[in-house]
């Protein structure tokens, strides 16, 4: 069975400069983890759901001891809400993000023509869940998972267990 027996063909996707509470939409709407991310015809990147959780990374903590003084004890509850309000605004601007600053750029793929067996082994080396299907430079569809799961449902469900 080919990728293109298998794959989805009108494939959901936004451009570069579509903000990201845009992207989270579509997600939700048509109930994906992951837009390829086009620059006209051409695709240029893709936004998954792990792209925008990583957002939400506190920083690292500091590996150096710190124990406070009398005077900084103080200090901490000030410093806390500061860091909350820094924190705040920070996830008000992601949702104006555009998709292009979060994107992961080195995109894998598949072509039509590859097996849907190879496509699962490229999904499962690369640890990733969906491949973007090309058909040249342009966006011919797009696999998933469960599109091959489905696939290999529909296979074998008409042999009787043969």
């Amino acid at each position: 069975m080919f990728v293109s027996d298998a794959m989805t063909k009108n494939a959901i996707t936004c451009s570069a400069d579509t903000p990201l509470r845009d992207v989270v939409a579509l997600f939700r709407t048509y109930h994906i983890g992951g837009v390829p991310v086009m620059d006209g015809r051409e695709l240029v990147g893709i936004v998954t759901e792990s792209d925008i959780i990583s957002l939400l990374e506190s920083e690292r903590r500091s590996d150096d001891l710190w124990l406070p003084s009398p005077f900084e004890i103080i200090e901490i509850p000030i410093r806390e809400y500061i860091n909350w309000e820094k924190t705040k605004h920070a996830l008000r601007n992601i949702g104006d993000m555009p998709a292009k600053k979060i994107m992961t750029h080195r995109v894998v793929t598949a072509t039509e023509d590859m097996d849907v067996e190879a496509a699962a082994a490229l999904m499962l080396k690369e640890g990733i869940t969906r491949l973007p299907v090309l058909r040249g430079k342009t966006i011919a569809g797009i696999i998933t998972r469960a599109d091959i799961i489905n696939a290999i449902g529909t296979t074998y469900s008409g042999t009787n267990g043969e």
